[in-house]
Parts: structure tokens; C-alpha cells; sequence
């Protein structure tokens, strides 16, 4: 029997000092708990994804000289393998770019440290080009470079490495079989989206069933940008049985036991629901971007609605109600009960709560622009307005306090535009601009049910009742729905996530049931929106297909379908 230990850390890009002592740490701990083996995950001296910094060779100079001083102050640990991720070096040209740019070929590594060296480095085969993945715009594979498996020996038994996508195809595992691994090891830097975990598991199963070896997963965890990593490190054994599992979101050193024969023994941490995931991928989205930017806090524009108060809740579950400020800012058209309700929540969480009619700044605007708009009626100029004057408030406020504005716009209206440029789209953070209308309102309820410790003490919900029960209103003019503006949010999420999601074609999902006119009119938005989703900040993405990375298209467009 071996003891591995899978080291679920949370790296930080660029911080090659700080990711080294991460994993440093965790081999001494593993090693005390008698582990002869710890598994780093991808890239886990870098961070996840170094993006271009990998272009810069002061970079690449300054990860080949940490990977070595890491190996250095590890020797001590007698027997221990580490395997750590990270970018490296080989010579000769990159034959993927201009010659004129003379670039060495990078890669994609695992190495293994053992007393005070590198003693062996596998360089990842397959290199994903989709969704949030560009890694052939920085790596070659080592298959292209005529690099075969890499085995190690530790207590008898035989490892084999494997990187993240390797273990999704056939060839690197069955390489790594025929040179003699009793186990694979993978290092995985897989971002987060809902119930991606569970895909993994079912992926990993089958891979060990297919090579009859056992399977050993450690996975990176926390939030860089607008990717999450979700941890749940894992484990499966030679018949594809899940053995172990880590936790979800939190950093952790678990320590399986493998068997000669491909038996593995460890603890298995019970799966969160689809709702819990979201919403800690949402509150380690904010955790981490704030933490790691250095940001003092937040300001978020509490309106009395269901999307200001999930945002603040998150902010509080992710910071402390201490970091956060709230501020309301009332219209003529804002309704008595969105500053009762406003009022309230703060008061639940117990954070600081202040509030800015913008009464005289709107009319202001209005006189100054009288002549001009002169015989025309009110129309959504107005509208926008008020809520440009709220993002300058909220961004004089941030500039002069050094705390980040979090954006409230969710997924729905991300898509068809229903949003303001430089009012309510202004802000540093957008925490829910992946979260559809619909999984806003299960996600209030389900936090709602958690009965959290309210600021005077009391457990009980922390969204008003009222907030969630009441039809969604921008309320920048009387008696204003969302729904005068909009189809119903079912039937819009639906169309949302089979046309921007899944890729359907406008036939496919009229074909499907929904009504012509109502999907023509959906599609038009999204695709004419596109100019605002481009100046939109970064947010969190937890959907396999978020505006962000993994949408990229133009915004000049006549193609309809």
C-alpha cells in the first residue's frame, strides 16, 4: 500500500513564490502523514491560465528557476515524489509562429522532484482548443514533440502522468499502461461550470476501466478572472469505482491509499446540489477576485430587486458584511417598497447601507437637455439616464474608496440587452452575468432555506420574501415590468440557452415548441446586443457557455440563423 496525497490548492496567476510555498507546505504535511506521493495540479506554479504572460521569456526564466529552487527545498523529504505542474522550455523555434518572433517551444509539464532534482518531466499530448481552453496558442504536445509516457517508482509500485484533456483520450493512457504505470496520475486545471464535476468522475471511470489501472485526479480550486475551479479532487479505483473525493470549493490535502492491484481507499466528500455549486462557484468567483486584485471591498447598488440583493448576498458569504457597502438610489419611479425592502435586507446582513436620491441630478439632466429634446416624448433615453447617473455615483464612490462596484446585470439580460451602458453595466465585477434570470430566483430561494445567521444574531432567510415574490421592474418609469420588455423569463431562458448554449439553429428551436415571432425577436436582440457585451466588466462564469472567453463573435454580423 502507498499513501498519495492530492494537493487541492489555490493558485494565483503569476505568483510563482506564493504557488511554490503552497505546494511546498502540502508535501510536508503529506510527507508527516506518510504519503510517498503528492500530486500538484496542472500548472499549479503558475497559476491557471497564464494566458500570454507565457510569451514573455523573463517569465519562462523565472518558472524554470522556481521549479529548481522548489526541488532544492524539498530534498530533504526522504522517498517523496512531488509532482508539480508548470510551463516548460525546449529549444528551436516554434514553428506555430513567425520566425521573425524566434520563440522556444513551450509546453505544458509535469514534473516530478525528488531529492533536490527534477527527475523526470511529461509534457501534456492532447491540448484543448474550446470553450475557456487556448492552449494551442501557447503550447506544443508532446506527441509532436516524439515524447513518449513517463513512469516513476514510489514504494513499489509504478506511476504513470498524465495531464488533464490526456486522460479524456485513449492514447496517453494506454501509453503510459504499456510502459509499465500501475496508476495514473492526472493534473487537471478544468474550470468550473454546473455539474462539470460529475462529468469528470463518469469520464476518469471509464478511463480506468478501459486500462484496468486506477485513476488518481488532483484538481486546482478558487477563482482567477472569470473562471472557477471547483476542487473535488478524486480518486477511482481499477473497476472505475469513485474511492475518494475532496471538497468542493475549499482547498484540501487528501491522502488515498493505493493498493497493488489498482484497490483505492479514502475519504469521499458528498456531492452539493446544482443550486449549492452555483453558488459557491459564485461567492469563490468574488472571494478570490477581490483577495487577489487587493480590492479593500465592494459597492453594490441596492435597489430593493431580486438581482441586487443575490449579488449582496454572495458579497457577504464571500467577504464579510464589513467589506461590503450598499447604496440605494431612489428614482420618482422607484416604489415605497423597494426602499422598505432595500432597508431590510442590509439590515439583515448588517452592512453599511446609505441612499442617494437621484431626484435633483435626473431633473438637472432633463433641463439641461430641454431645448434639444424639445416636442419629443419620453422614451428610454430617460430611462437610461437614471440609471447613468447611479453608475456615476457608485463610480465616484468606488474611485475615491478604492472598493470595486459589483455589477447586478444576470445572463437574461446580458443576452438581449436589457442593460444600460455606463449605468447599470458600470462596475469592475459582474457576479452574476452567467446566472439566467431563472436560477437567480431558485438560487434566492435556495439560500433563503439555508436559515443563515442574520447580523442581530437571529438564523432565518436573509432575502426578503417579498423581493422574490414581486414582478422584476427596472423601475425607471411608472408602473414599468420587465415582461413590457421581455417574454417571460421561462420562455426566454429556454430560447437563451438553446440558441447561445447548444448552438441550435432559430428552425431547431422553433421546431422545438416555442413560438416563431418570440424566438425571432430573442435572437435578434442577442445578436444585436453584442456591442454592449463587449464593454461589459468580467464575471463569473458557471455555465458551459458564458459571455466571456468562450463567446467570441463579432459584432458586426448579417448571418441569421
Amino acid at each position: 500500500m502507498v499513501k498519495v496525497a492530492l494537493a487541492q490548492i489555490n493558485a494565483t496567476v503569476g505568483d510563482l513564490a506564493g504557488n511554490a510555498r503552497l505546494v511546498a507546505d502540502a508535501a510536508r504535511r503529506a510527507h508527516a502523514a506518510g504519503a510517498l506521493v503528492l500530486l500538484a495540479p496542472e500548472l499549479a506554479l503558475t497559476g491557471y491560465p497564464p494566458e500570454d504572460l507565457l510569451l514573455r521569456p523573463a517569465f519562462m526564466k523565472a518558472c524554470e528557476a522556481t521549479i529548481t529552487a522548489l526541488a532544492r527545498e524539498l530534498a530533504d523529504l526522504d522517498g517523496m515524489h512531488v509532482v508539480v505542474g508548470h510551463p516548460m522550455r525546449s529549444g528551436g523555434v516554434d514553428q506555430q509562429r513567425s520566425k521573425s518572433m524566434a520563440v522556444q517551444t513551450r509546453f505544458n509539464a509535469a514534473s516530478v522532484l525528488s531529492a533536490g532534482s527534477v527527475r523526470a518531466s511529461y509534457c501534456k499530448r492532447e491540448l484543448p482548443n474550446y470553450q475557456v481552453f487556448d492552449e494551442r496558442r501557447y503550447f506544443m504536445s508532446g506527441r509532436d514533440a516524439g515524447q513518449g509516457a513517463v513512469v516513476f517508482e514510489a514504494g513499489g509500485l509504478r506511476f504513470g502522468l498524465l495531464i488533464c484533456e490526456d486522460a479524456w483520450f485513449d492514447e496517453p493512457a494506454q501509453l503510459a499502461r504499456e510502459a509499465g504505470a500501475e496508476v495514473l496520475c492526472v493534473l487537471n486545471a478544468s474550470p468550473f461550470h454546473l455539474d462539470k464535476a460529475a462529468e469528470r468522475e463518469m469520464r476518469m471511470a471509464q478511463r480506468a476501466r478501459a486500462v484496468g489501472l486506477p485513476v488518481l485526479y488532483s484538481h486546482l480550486v478558487g477563482g482567477q478572472d472569470e473562471v472557477v475551479f471547483d476542487g473535488a479532487s478524486f480518486a477511482v479505483d481499477a473497476a472505475g469505482q469513485v474511492c475518494a473525493r475532496a471538497a468542493f470549493f475549499e482547498p484540501a490535502l487528501a491522502i488515498v491509499e493505493v493498493e497493488p492491484g489498482g484497490g483505492v481507499r479514502g475519504e469521499v466528500t458528498p456531492w452539493p446540489t446544482v443550486e449549492a455549486q452555483a453558488w459557491q462557484a459564485l461567492v469563490t468567483g468574488v472571494r478570490d477576485y477581490i483577495g487577489k486584485n487587493g480590492f479593500p471591498g465592494v459597492i453594490i447598488g441596492l435597489s430593493g430587486g431580486i438581482d441586487s440583493a443575490i449579488v449582496l448576498a454572495i458579497a457577504v458569504d464571500a467577504l464579510g458584511a464589513s467589506r461590503v457597502r450598499t447604496v440605494m438610489m431612489p428614482s420618482p419611479y422607484t416604489a415605497d417598497i423597494s426602499w422598505i425592502d432595500a432597508r431590510d435586507m442590509a439590515a439583515r446582513l448588517g452592512v453599511r447601507y446609505d441612499e442617494f436620491p437621484i431626484a435633483p441630478m435626473f431633473d438637472a439632466f432633463r433641463a439641461s437637455l430641454a431645448v434639444e429634446f424639445a416636442g419629443l416624448p419620453e422614451d428610454a433615453t430617460e430611462e437610461n439616464i437614471q440609471a447613468r447617473v447611479r453608475g456615476t455615483l457608485l463610480m465616484a464612490l468606488s474611485n475615491k474608496t478604492g472598493s470595486i462596484v459589483l455589477t447586478t446585470g444576470n445572463k437574461s439580460e446580458m443576452a438581449t440587452g436589457y442593460c444600460t451602458l455606463y449605468g447599470d453595466m458600470a462596475g469592475g465585477f459582474a457576479v452574476i452575468k452567467d446566472v439566467a434570470k431563472t436560477l437567480v430566483y431558485r438560487l434566492a430561494e435556495w439560500k433563503n432555506q439555508q436559515h443563515s445567521v442574520r447580523a442581530d444574531g437571529s438564523m432565518g432567510p436573509v432575502i426578503p420574501e417579498r423581493i422574490i415574490t414581486r414582478p422584476p421592474s427596472a423601475e425607471l418609469r411608472p408602473d414599468q415590468t420587465d415582461q413590457d420588455s421581455l417574454p417571460p423569463y421561462e420562455v426566454l431562458d429556454a430560447i437563451l440557452a438553446l440558441y447561445m448554449e447548444d448552438d441550435s439553429s432559430i428552425d431547431d428551436i422553433v421546431a422545438a415548441g416555442f413560438d416563431a415571432a418570440v424566438v425571432e425577436r430573442v435572437t435578434h436582440l442577442i445578436k444585436v446586443n453584442e456591442y454592449k457585451r463587449r464593454q461589459a466588466p468580467v464575471g463569473i462564469r458557471i455555465t458551459h457557455r458564458a459571455f466571456g472567453r468562450d463567446w467570441r463573435y463579432p459584432i458586426t454580423s448579417k448571418f441569421r440563423a
